[in-house]
């Protein structure tokens, strides 16, 4: 849960069913997804199914042929955006996505990444599912996902979104069948009947995510229109959607979103060794490429994105030069990309090398241009 001490109290009013209702959703996972993706993995189908997946990539794209029928039909049910899906407002929220690509890579896999590691059952689902023993690969994937959901035709025929978002949820679902067998897992998790990524896992990881990089926007001063306020939720609530969260725990409104993380994020994030490894892991790939700062710098902006205390959990080394040039350079850097200033920051060379850096690592899915499949497990990290 969110808070231990506390029950769940977050009302559906402020959702988009706007129901009025108070439900925990700690106890809600996916019941049209998981029956039957265990049944896939019980008769070894997964395989096979994985073989047909890689021939489909857009949302244009015919199902692929060879699927088992149970699966078929409930792709042919799911793989469409909800009713209440506004074309103009993705459309708008695309063109948003583009004006901040720049800033968004950089919170997304910088800022979110990292933080990701401090939100103990994420870390320690990662760290002990088939994915992580691979980060290099899972990181590709988790780009994947952001990539392709801030492409211009992420929802249009000739993009990747949808796609993208069915075979998450079908793995989500894979991960809840595999990792309570994983004695590993088990032995980290203190509810022995516990059910991993639950509706409130997936809000926790859109918090994470949409609510920390909407909110570190608006701090830096960058300005916004109301309608890309807007699409830019909007957006992410068809996410949600597409993952299977119900509509009743759906933020209605970014300050309803806000109200929702400071419940559901903010006093679970704690470190576990797991996810101490996986920061580890994920800052070793970020210092792969040449950034034109040092790894220090680099360690020390995931500071100044996600607060000392947290780095402090990830037993992240201190560059207090590099702290004193962040801090003051990065506010000027950013009022001057944006016009607010006609000041150019003598710094402005070596965070716009920084920015486009981790734009390019995104951009390229942490290993290539091409495109990284998602595949569905079939087992847990070994040990």
């Amino acid at each position: 849960m969110a808070d231990p001490t506390k029950a769940w109290a977050w009302s559906s009013a402020n959702s988009i069913a706007a129901t009025d209702t108070i439900t925990d959703p700690w106890s809600v996972w996916d019941d049209a997804t998981d029956p039957l993706v265990a049944s896939l993995l019980e008769n070894g189908q997964i395989p096979a199914v994985n073989t047909a997946f890689a021939a489909w990539v857009n949302n244009g794209d015919p199902l692929p042929a060879g699927l088992p029928a149970n699966l078929a039909a409930y792709l042919q049910q799911v793989n469409t955006l909800p009713s209440w899906a506004d074309p103009a407002k993705l459309a708008r929220a695309a063109q948003f996505n583009k004006r901040m690509s720049m800033y968004l890579f950089l919170l997304y896999g910088l800022g979110s990444g990292i933080m990701s590691t401090v939100i103990p059952r994420e870390a320690r689902n990662v760290y002990w599912s088939a994915g992580g023993a691979e980060m290099q690969s899972r990181a590709a994937k988790t780009f994947t996902y952001g990539y392709d959901l801030a492409a211009l035709d992420a929802f249009l025929p000739t993009g990747h979104f949808v796609v993208t978002s069915n075979k998450t949820r079908l793995t989500h679902a894979a991960v809840r069948h595999l990792l309570p067998q994983s004695p590993q897992w088990r032995a980290v998790t203190n509810d022995q009947d516990f059910i991993p990524i639950s509706n409130g896992d997936i809000l926790v990881t859109f918090h994470s995510l949409g609510t920390f990089v909407f909110g570190k926007l608006k701090a830096w001063g960058i300005k916004i229109s109301a309608a890309e306020e807007d699409a830019f939720l909007h957006q992410w609530q068809v996410a949600l959607h597409l993952l299977g969260v119900r509509d009743d725990f759906i933020p209605a409104s970014w300050a309803a979103a806000k109200q929702q993380s400071a419940y559901v994020l903010t006093p679970i994030m704690a470190p576990t060794p797991e996810g101490i490894n996986l920061a580890d892991v994920l800052l070793g790939l970020v210092a792969q490429v040449d950034l034109g700062v040092t790894k220090g710098f680099q360690r020390e902006f995931a500071r100044y994105l996600l607060s000392d205390k947290v780095g402090d959990w990830l037993k992240l080394p201190r560059d207090l030069i590099s702290r004193s040039v962040i801090e003051l350079g990065w506010p000027t850097y950013v009022a001057f990309r944006e016009g607010l200033s006609p000041i150019m920051p003598t710094t402005f060379s070596m965070f716009d090398q920084f920015v486009r850096g981790l734009a390019m690592l995104f951009l390229n899915n942490g290993t290539s241009p091409s495109y990284t499949p998602i595949t569905i497990p079939t087992g847990n990290r070994a040990a």
